[in-house]
């Protein structure tokens, strides 16, 4: 026994080389981040009441972070460090003239304004010299008035170029332009009518009070959810991080395995020209084979590009589901002259990965050399999940989400989930940093939860018996998790919800109907869409459903395939 310790030892100090294992005094004093060499990391706040999104910094050093969940006049929460320890002493919040639920988003300073977003209101206070919180009275820049009100992929980051100019994203409310929105088989409208006045991002005059999106230019198109985007003053130009489309798996299983569904499409990092086509609904980026190829919603097989020449190339393609939720141009001169001009992004974490792991859940890197990425991307900030193997979104401790610069040339990131607040800073030699602790931070791309997963070691129900066999895994557990415990924001949880407890008519209703806007579930607001599962038959649908009901701490009674026969009867 004895004779096994020294390499016990060898061991742990291996670990602890390539950043597996982290010091517990260098954790302490890094707020749980695993940065690299030289670098430290402080906690500004461990927590705030609305959580966080993304956030900006003043030139004097106070913080206005978005709330991720608002009531009116609480939209931003502003913080002050007085004694100079990085620490937030004084917390206030202000701003927003209604209830915000999870999505409202962007946090930006521009010419001495406070701008930020609502899911459906872009505001904006002039900071008051000297003032935490803004004297005068908030401004209405742009209201989108569209008739859906908030949808899917309703976000509204923000970003501003050198001559007043604002651009604003408008998602679209469609996972692929379905003629059935998210139901399996169903085919794609061509040409699509939401890219009209979705799907791509819109510019605005950014000093002009009372604006619709009938007011802007149609600046780039073909983008279905953007939640990153920034202005690079460097290169003078637009550049966004586009979530790519869900369901591969649900949607067209005679296609898609369930590691391909887990692994693509790519979320794309663009560089916005006036004009920029990124392709979606009609085409999807394959970073595994470099190349744009055509959705199965248009003709698609995983290999045919068709169309798909004409549209733009990603810088980098990512993983899939990576969601990029903030990006960042590091124009400071604190850190090393290697992440001058680069670009930091914020990897919120997957939810759809299932049966494998969830995946990112950091702040990368990309080094840029003449507007466009000079090498692969970094892992630059990890540790925010608090493990390596993320079965479910609710599993991580925290996701990372808003990215800024203070002053001083320090970052700041914020994250979702309880609205920690880290400041970073380098205190190694400035002038180049050590090769030793680039390697540190790569050898952690090969961790579970970056690392393309093993199609057959890495899944996770592999051996198991699966909820309610295909049904479940294959038309649920993207949303709702494999445990049942939704994401937190979008999917609401299963368990003691209403909801699924509750009106057997009600529930079989919704599951062959659909649902789609806001949904209140055990006091706490979900924006996700719910599709209509009509097309599953009717023992299928009891047999989920009674599924849910008995499982996940619940205990509700069983549901029939007569019950189902009978609402179907009546809704047809």
């Amino acid at each position: 026994m004895y004779k096994l310790f020294p390499k016990i030892i060898a061991f742990f100090l291996l670990l602890l080389a390539v950043g597996f294992v982290q010091p517990k005094d260098q954790e302490s004093e890094n707020g749980g981040l695993f940065l690299p060499e030289g670098f430290e990391a402080i906690v500004v706040v461990d927590s705030l009441p609305g959580r966080a999104r993304h956030l900006a910094v003043n030139d004097n050093g106070d913080i206005y972070v978005k709330a991720r969940r608002a009531d009116a006049g609480t939209s931003v929460t502003a913080l002050r460090d007085t004694n100079g320890d990085g620490r937030a002493d004084i917390i206030e919040a202000f701003g927003g003239n209604a209830r915000e639920r999870n999505y409202g988003t962007a946090a930006r300073i521009y010419n001495g304004y406070l701008y930020f977003s609502s899911e459906l209101v872009v505001y904006r206070y002039k900071l008051t010299p000297g003032k935490l919180v803004p004297e005068g009275e908030a401004e209405i820049i742009l209201t989108d008035d569209h008739a859906h009100g908030i949808s899917e992929h309703i976000a509204k980051p923000l970003a501003f170029d050198d001559k007043g100019n604002m651009y604003v994203p408008f998602g679209a409310h469609s996972n692929g332009c379905q003629v059935d929105n998210r139901t399996p088989g169903s085919p794609g409208m061509d040409p699509c009518p939401l890219l009209e006045d979705h799907g791509g991002i819109w510019r605005f005059d950014a000093n002009k009070v009372g604006q619709t999106q009938k007011d802007g230019y149609r600046f780039a198109t073909g983008l279905r959810s953007v939640v990153g985007m920034e202005w690079n003053f460097a290169s003078n130009n637009l550049y966004a991080v586009h979530h790519g489309r869900d369901d591969l798996l649900r949607l067209w299983p005679q296609l898609f395995s369930p590691w391909q569904s887990a692994l693509l499409p790519s979320e794309e990092f663009f560089l916005i020209k006036d004009g920029t086509d990124g392709g979606w609904p009609y085409c999807y980026y394959d970073q595994m084979q470099g190349k744009k190829v055509l959705n199965p919603e248009y003709g698609g097989d995983g290999s045919k590009v068709g169309r798909c020449d004409d549209c733009a190339e990603p810088l980098i393609g990512f993983p899939g589901h990576w969601a990029p939720n903030d990006l960042h141009f590091y124009q400071g001169n604190q850190f090393p002259a290697r992440y001058k001009n680069g670009a930091f992004i914020a990897f919120h974490g997957s939810t759809n990965r299932g049966p494998y792991p969830q995946s990112s859940y950091f702040i990368g890197f990309v080094p840029f050399k003449n507007g466009k990425p000079s090498g692969e991307y970094e892992v630059f900030a990890d540790g925010f999940a608090g493990k390596e193997i993320i079965p479910s979104p609710n599993d991580a401790d925290h996701r990372p989400m808003g990215i800024a610069m203070g002053p001083d040339g320090s970052l700041y990131f914020a994250e979702t989930e309880k609205g920690k607040i880290w400041k970073v800073t380098y205190r190694g030699q400035k002038r180049k940093l050590p090769k030793s602790a680039l390697a540190k931070m790569e050898q952690r791309k090969s961790m579970a939860h970056i690392r393309t997963p093993d199609v057959e070691k890495d899944n996770l129900d592999k051996g198991k018996p699966v909820a309610a066999a295909n049904v479940y895994r294959i038309y649920c557990a993207g949303c709702h998790q494999r445990d049942g415990q939704g994401d937190s924001q979008r999917f609401p949880p299963l368990n003691s919800s209403e909801w699924v407890t509750g009106d057997k008519t009600r529930l079989i209703e919704l599951v062959l109907n659909g649902l789609e806007g806001p949904i209140e579930v055990k006091g706490q607001t979900y924006n996700g869409v719910m599709p209509q599962h009509s097309f599953l038959n009717d023992e299928q649908v009891a047999e989920v459903l009674t599924f849910v009901r008995t499982n996940f701490g619940n205990e509700a009674d069983a549901v029939s395939k007569k019950e189902v026969q009978g609402v179907r009867n009546k809704l047809n």
